[in-house]
């Protein structure tokens, strides 16, 4: 059988990057560790060259029908890597004065890879090879500050309950299997459709969503998140709610497209998770008085939004381009509020950003604008993404949903608010210290994005429309 590397040659760029920024860490001398952060943005821009270049092509699944190279895959993987790349740029001066900080970067490179394996994943050894590669890298990451107990404590967590996840998850994939005589999902969804009913294939789908509920950060698996946004270094904690997130959300779409809906109901499961993760996000949000806390809180209810669109799949045309659309939308506001936070030098405690419109100006615009598109106002990218996956929901039969979601929207202007209300009508308390040019750069730019991509919602969404989610 031939190999057709090329067509994972993005990917081999990011694991080749890995090696060579881990090689430089260990023989650069201290003052020049740094510099591993330049030599990180190398493959990832070049890795985003090359996906952006196949936009639009052939949309099939390769290795034996194991990876699949298709428009939600390709989309993801932009995410994911421009997301790795700002992230990279918010850590050099967060980490320069880490004498050793140099392999921070190879395993940030490492744990994008797995995210980028986890959404092209059309195989389940290909899930759970993505899946354990970015979940061993982030519990390192989580805990990089090795003297902080908060980000011991996020790390632990994170560790214990990826642990207890990802072996569900295995048990699962070995149940599927047993089930259908092979690990490809185009096969699997042939062999699962004349499967006899019975207790095995729920079982199965159970485990499974457990195990990719954690990488999503959604219930009942979500604990991990509020701690590492928390507790973890501020640039972590920026990519771990993200990334991950968006490599799992297309693999459990790729996923529900192998069970057969009316043997297990899947999308009835799915869509309870749903309306409880984004219900429990919010309510937990309103009580907390720490930014970055709020900030995790708020990444588990934006899952609970995203999971609408996999309750749709199948249903809805709306489904994949609202799925991409708004994890764009939320990556880009997401990265612009915790910009903010890093360029605070990670201040959690809210009174930190009161007054910030006075002293930091840009900074809380672009804070303003990322909370404003969390909650989906107009013309902001959260607006469009939100109304897309009401519409896709609505049109799959699910408008309580739809409903559930719309209270929760109105719930969460509430802890928004409780943060911009200080920030612009009262006065600062305290000193509002900065960090480096850079952090105010990308929140600024992230903001910028979430206005752009708002205003060209419609165009946006029409170059979506033709993104395929094999084996859909």
């Amino acid at each position: 059988m031939s190999m057709p590397v090329g067509d994972v040659l993005p990917e081999l760029i990011v694991l080749g990057g890995g090696v060579i920024v881990l090689l430089f860490a260990l023989f650069a001398p201290r003052p020049r560790q740094s510099w591993a952060a330049l030599l990180a943005l190398v493959p990832l821009a070049a890795a985003t060259a090359l996906i952006i270049g196949r936009i639009g092509g052939p949309q099939q699944t390769t290795f034996a029908g194991t990876y699949a190279l298709d428009g939600a895959a390709a989309w993801a993987k932009l995410i994911i890597l421009g997301v790795t790349f700002l992230v990279v740029i918010l850590s050099r001066p967060w980490f320069q004065q880490d004498p050793r900080h140099g392999e921070y970067y190879t395993l940030l490179l490492f744990s994008a890879l797995g995210a980028v394996l986890l959404a092209g994943a059309a195989d389940l050894m290909e899930l759970i090879l993505g899946i354990l590669l970015s979940s061993a890298t982030g519990a390192v990451l989580a805990a990089y500050h090795r003297r902080s107990k908060a980000a011991g404590e996020a790390a632990i967590k994170y560790y214990l309950l990826g642990a207890l996840s990802n072996g569900a998850l295995l048990y699962g994939t070995a149940l599927l299997f047993g089930l259908g005589g092979t690990t490809t999902f185009e096969e699997l969804r042939a062999a699962l459709a004349g499967a006899p009913a019975g207790w095995v294939l729920p079982v199965a789908l159970g485990l499974m969503l457990a195990g990719l509920a954690f990488k999503m950060g959604a219930a009942p698996a979500h604990a991990w998140m509020p701690d590492v946004a928390e507790g973890a270094p501020a640039p972590v904690a920026a990519f771990l709610t993200v990334a991950p997130k968006v490599g799992a959300l297309v693999a459990l779409g790729r996923l529900a497209a192998v069970l057969p809906e009316s043997e297990v109901g899947w999308r009835a499961l799915v869509a309870g998770i749903s309306a409880l993760t984004m219900t429990l996000g919010n309510l937990a949000a309103l009580r907390q008085d720490n930014v970055r806390r709020l900030l995790g809180w708020s990444a588990v209810s934006q899952t609970g939004y995203a999971l609408m669109a996999v309750v749709a799949l199948g249903e809805s045309s709306l489904a994949i381009p609202g799925l991409l659309y708004f994890l764009v939308a939320y990556a880009l506001a997401n990265l612009a509020a915790f910009a903010v936070v890093i360029e605070l030098r990670g201040l959690g405690d809210r009174t930190a950003y009161t007054g910030l419109v006075r002293s930091r100006p840009v900074l809380a615009l672009a804070l303003a604008l990322a909370f404003l598109s969390f909650i989906g106002i107009p013309p902001l990218a959260g607006f469009a993404g939100k109304l897309v996956l009401f519409g896709a929901v609505i049109e799959a039969g699910y408008a309580w949903l739809a409903a559930v979601a719309a209270v929760n929207t109105v719930i969460s202007i509430a802890y928004y608010a409780h943060v911009l209300g200080p920030a612009f009508f009262e006065e600062s308390r305290m000193p509002q210290p900065v960090l480096a040019p850079s952090g105010a750069a990308v929140a600024a730019v992230g903001a910028a994005a979430v206005l752009l991509v708002g205003l060209t919602g419609g165009a946006f969404l029409d170059w979506l429309e033709g993104a395929r989610l094999l084996p859909w």
